[in-house]
């Protein structure tokens, strides 16, 4: 075996992603296996970098090499998972829509949680990645105004479909007598404006704990739906509901005698 055949690779930036070409890939060239967690590890970090420079610089002042640069791999090697600019923040959109998506929709199929358990794990969800990810949400947000036009539909269509599973959780939670009869839609937008705005204001490694803030969020939008503990449906059906919204108008109207 001659020198040149043993000569030693290039140490890699400090911080850097492993190269997409894995171990014995030429740089730049397609890797013939990249593991599931490899993948994972350098998509992350493509989110990452790619996230922090198009907000210094802009969509538009920010090219693929400056993201490969930043991760610390060679721009064919970055094609492997990325052809273009647009494909990256089309995929950014999608990893920030779909992911809280696809677990609500995981979540509300455990047939073991009730309404109060569903809302609360909703939450949790909903607000630990706001403010794990506080910087890939403020991005989509300052950037839905020039998202293509089939990107803003999926991302349009996403958000209702988030919107309609937390109204449904919140309408279950009516119709058992565990939350406050309430327009369920308005209520899934309270909710929903109360988690996303963790992003704006979270600052992690600061004063503030995630834990912490995601168990205070969960217990205040339970709180502000649920029912008093004396005040349950007596029964079940339309009947006891009907019953329910009685004993609310008496108390009204009690109210306004007084």
């Amino acid at each position: 075996m001659t020198s040149s055949s043993r000569r030693k690779p290039a140490p890699r930036k400090a911080g850097a992603a492993p190269r997409a070409g894995g171990n014995g890939a030429a740089e730049g060239d397609k890797p013939a296996r990249v593991t599931t967690a490899r993948r994972e590890l350098v998509e992350n970090e493509m989110y990452e970098q790619a996230t922090r420079l198009f907000a210094e610089r802009g969509f538009a002042g920010t090219s693929l090499q400056d993201i490969a640069d930043a991760i610390g791999i060679t721009r064919p090697a970055l094609y492997y998972y990325v052809k273009s600019k647009d494909e990256l923040l089309a995929k950014l959109v999608t990893e920030v829509t779909n992911g809280p998506l696809n677990e609500l929709k995981e979540l509300v199929e455990q047939a073991d949680l009730d309404a109060v358990g569903q809302l609360r794990a909703i939450v949790e969800i909903i607000v630990r990645r706001r403010a794990t990810q506080p910087a890939r949400f403020r991005l989509l947000i300052r950037s839905e105004a020039e998202l293509p036009e089939e990107l803003t539909a999926a991302y349009d269509e996403s958000r209702r479909a988030v919107l309609k599973t937390v109204a449904e959780v919140i309408e279950d939670g009516i119709r058992a007598g565990q939350f406050r009869p309430v327009d369920a839609r308005v209520a899934a937008l309270g909710v929903l404006g109360m988690c996303n705005w963790v992003a704006w204001w979270f600052n992690p490694g600061g004063r503030d704990n995630e834990e912490a803030v995601t168990d205070q969020f969960a217990e205040m939008a339970i709180a502000a739906l649920r029912r008093a503990d004396h005040h349950t449906l007596d029964g079940e059906g339309p009947q006891a509901a009907l019953k329910m919204l009685r004993q609310d108008l008496d108390h009204l109207e009690r109210l306004l005698k007084d």
